[in-house]
């Protein structure tokens, strides 16, 4: 974990979304970053779910769930703009950490999501 603690803030270490991610974050318990990690590792599932039923990206059901994977990163972690969901998007199929955490759930489902986001980002 503090490998990817050290990354992030030589990354985004500058950034408002850094900052407020610090100052939001900075007395959650084990028990608090369990929840956070919990419920967006669900909303992921959903996704997989979403893709496995035939939805497309830009289905009703999959624009849900990004305004609700959106809604929970700005709830636990911070302001989640359009602009940083459409990065996040993308790094979730370009970073092979996140593919593959995000595939568990089933294979091409970080790549389901990343293209929902940027359905989402670009009607916005």
């Amino acid at each position: 974990m503090d490998k990817y603690k050290t990354e992030a803030r030589e990354r985004w270490g500058n950034t408002d979304a850094y900052r407020e991610h610090e100052q939001k974050t900075k007395n959650y318990t084990k028990e608090k970053w369990a929840e956070a990690n919990d419920g967006l590792m669900a909303i992921f599932a959903e996704f997989a779910a979403c893709k496995d039923s035939g939805a497309s990206a830009d289905s009703t059901e999959a624009q849900a769930l990004v305004a609700k994977l959106q809604e929970h990163i700005t709830a636990n972690c911070y302001t989640c703009t359009n602009e940083i969901l459409a990065g996040l998007g993308k790094m979730y199929i370009a970073d092979e950490r996140f593919k593959k955490n995000i595939d568990k759930y089933g294979q091409g489902t970080a790549g389901f999501a990343s293209e929902a986001i940027s359905v989402f980002c670009q009607e916005k």
